[in-house]
């Protein structure tokens, strides 16, 4: 726990402290409030101290800027894009963070929130693919569940696509309940966000890595491109519009109407 005391009461503390203006301190309160768990943080108000925020003599281990404190600063590095990173660092961030990253070629990957319109066209197709599975011995699954694909034994990613089909799900679970083969059929739909990753990078990872079916769904076009994979080359591909009905190359009779996926 912290306390905030009267800077009258703390004087005889020395000038090692960090100050910080009490607008700062209000927008980045979490970050302050973890290093205060290492040192004194002086607060200003129009240049003059006011306060202290100190930490006690128990400070939680989560609280310590060794860990948690440079788990969230490494997780802004990587609001907006892609970054370098080791496999390693890779697993570091997100088994500490409450933010959901994938993992592509050396590039870390923050999954922002999804938009309104992308969690209605998941809905409907989840709805579609769990009904047409049922019986069958694939399995559709959706995010937040990782995918491990490796293009050969040192190039190790890690997505999360919005649905995935699983037709060996139980011959790949390893002991901690994580699946470790290679989806059948995989879907992402397209945001903002994720469009260039989508299009480009993961056609690529899934085309290199086994997947034999990739939709992309464009929720704002209102488009489906089905692509069919073959020993890491694209075989065929079809692009739906509007009207149409969509079509799965290696599961027959699997189809999504477009008026009904994206209403």
């Amino acid at each position: 726990m912290l306390v905030l005391a009267n800077l009258a009461k703390l004087a005889n503390k020395g000038d090692d402290a960090v100050k910080v203006n009490s607008t700062e301190l209000q927008n980045n309160f979490g970050k302050y409030l973890m290093l205060a768990a290492r040192e004194d943080i002086i607060i200003t108000r129009n240049g003059t101290e006011i306060a202290k925020l100190s930490a006690l003599s128990d400070v939680p281990a989560e609280y310590d800027p060794e860990t948690a404190a440079t788990i969230r600063e490494r997780a802004e590095e990587y609001r907006y894009g892609g970054r370098k990173a080791s496999y390693e660092e890779f697993l570091e961030l997100s088994q500490n963070s409450e933010e959901r990253y994938e993992y592509i070629d050396g590039e870390i990957y923050l999954l922002a929130s999804p938009k309104t319109a992308h969690q209605k066209a998941l809905t409907e197709i989840l709805v579609l693919f769990y009904n047409w599975f049922q019986g069958k011995k694939c399995t559709p699954m959706i995010a937040p569940y990782d995918i491990t694909l490796r293009r050969n034994p040192e190039n190790i990613n890690v997505v999360q696509p919005d649905i995935m089909v699983i037709c060996d799900l139980e011959e790949n679970l390893n002991e901690n309940d994580y699946y470790m083969g290679v989806p059948s059929l995989v879907v992402e739909i397209l945001s903002a966000g994720t469009r260039s990753k989508d299009l480009i990078k993961k056609l690529d990872l899934y085309m290199s890595c086994g997947v034999r079916e990739y939709w992309i769904v464009n929720p704002l076009n209102k488009e489906v491109s089905v692509y069919l994979f073959e020993d890491q080359n694209i075989i065929d591909n079809i692009t739906y519009r509007k009207s149409e009905t969509a079509q799965s190359f290696i599961f027959p009779g699997l189809s999504a109407e477009l008026d009904q996926i994206l209403k």
